[in-house]
């Protein structure tokens, strides 16, 4: 008995047309963007209630709070290992259903916990559940788009997914003025819930029936294998992991930076937040503009040497202030770079799961695990190294971005800002 032809791994159908039974664009975007965007207000509205926390629990040290970021990216990574072949073998719709649903139990954990030590395990359970967001937000544009214009909607997920980190503060302190930091996970509960009655609603099947993949061990090392023997798969995956090391060490310690450690801006503190996640957004949006027609290598490539360099003058300027430039000057270096990390992340997002349609929610839930626990470690590092000064933050950035310019050298054989046939 003979199987039926697989499609081409490189190419899938539009969001759009006869064949296609779901929202419009603007509103998958949304979707698809919301899935994403509950893994980043599971952190960024959590930053402001920090100060209570460690008087609720009698945290002694200060850096300890930024395990609340970090060991939710603990679970978030671990899990994300499962979804992927889940999916790929009951479809996206069940998957991302159950998986919200066991964020929302870490939710209701987190409001009752009586210890720091409960508190942190509910965040373990938060970001097991979040994962799905993760892997299936990407697996799902793969099932729809190929290429440049994969990339192009990445990056207009990713504007309306930065939304969240320029309010989540914002968000977080308007949910302390109700008295309690228990309310933040109230917000998170609830938009958890939008997403599950909206995706549930809105959102049909993308998995292609050709592409459904049996839920076995020997199918998920078969996946895993070619996963491995792609060196582009692989380059792209640990150069974004190290830029998304760069993001998870600005995140866990920016409470410290903008307001308790160093520059003091108590109430302000969303704002500049919210500045710095702007810059972010304008970016994703120019990127989906011109992607189309410069490609994603050569612009991606431009982006994280661009990031190296502006990383190396923020050394430069931590080490002329002593560690203290005036907020003014960190605000803007910092806000140019994360406009260039924008050019990269999404791009080496597409470019490394391009040549893997076939596989995509294996290789997404692969390929998400690996980045995130990268991400999570190098920002561990660059979190706990915080001395009341920006030069953790300045030399974790020229570092990363360094080792991240590398890895693509390797990853294309040396052969950097050229334009290839899908990207």
């Amino acid at each position: 008995m003979t199987s039926s032809p697989r499609p081409d791994p490189g190419s899938a159908a539009p969001a759009s047309g006869p064949t296609w039974s779901g929202p419009g664009f603007a509103e998958f975007v949304g979707i698809v963007a919301l899935m994403m965007a509950v893994t980043a207000m599971s952190i960024d509205n959590l930053l402001p209630a920090f100060p209570l926390i460690q008087n609720r629990f009698a945290v002694a040290d200060a850096n300890s709070l930024q395990l609340l970021v970090y060991v939710y990216m603990i679970g978030f990574g671990l899990a994300q290992i499962v979804y992927g072949p889940v999916s790929d073998a009951l479809g996206r719709r069940k998957v991302l259903l159950a998986s919200l649903a066991i964020y929302a139990a870490g939710c209701v954990m987190a409001m009752v916990a009586p210890s720091f030590e409960w508190l942190l395990a509910s965040r373990v359970i938060q970001g097991i559940g979040a994962a799905a967001g993760r892997v299936l937000s990407t697996a799902i544009v793969r099932d729809r788009f190929a290429g440049r214009e994969m990339a192009s909607v990445m990056s207009l997920i990713m504007m309306v997914f930065l939304i969240v980190p320029m309010l989540g503060p914002a968000i977080g302190a308007t949910m302390l003025l109700l008295g309690s930091w228990h309310w933040v996970f109230v917000s998170m509960l609830a938009l958890s819930g939008v997403l599950a009655l909206w995706f549930a609603a809105r959102m049909p099947e993308t998995l292609h029936p050709e592409y459904r993949r049996p839920l076995s061990l020997a199918a998920t090392v078969q996946a895993l294998g070619t996963v491995l023997r792609t060196r582009v798969a692989i380059g792209y995956a640990t150069a974004l992991g190290l830029m998304t090391g760069c993001i998870m060490g600005y995140v866990g310690s920016a409470q410290q930076v903008f307001d308790t450690g160093l520059y003091h801006l108590g109430s302000l503190f969303p704002v500049a937040f919210g500045l710095v996640a702007g810059a972010m957004g304008a970016a994703t949006l120019v990127n989906s503009r011109i992607v189309r027609r410069l490609g994603m290598r050569s612009l991606s490539h431009a982006g994280v040497t661009a990031f190296t360099a502006v990383g190396l003058v923020q050394v430069g300027i931590g080490l002329h202030y002593q560690g203290q430039p005036p907020i003014a000057l960190f605000l803007a270096v910092l806000a140019l770079n994360q406009f260039l990390i924008s050019f990269v992340m999404p791009n080496f997002n597409a470019l490394a799961l391009q040549p893997l349609g076939a596989i995509a929610g294996t290789a997404s839930s692969f390929l998400g695990f690996y980045t995130t626990m990268l991400g999570a470690l190098c920002g561990w590092l660059i979190g706990r190294a915080f001395d009341g000064t920006v030069m953790p933050v300045a030399i974790g950035y020229a570092v990363l971005g360094g080792l991240s310019l590398l890895v693509v050298a390797w990853t294309e054989r040396g052969r950097l800002y050229r334009a290839g046939i899908s990207g």
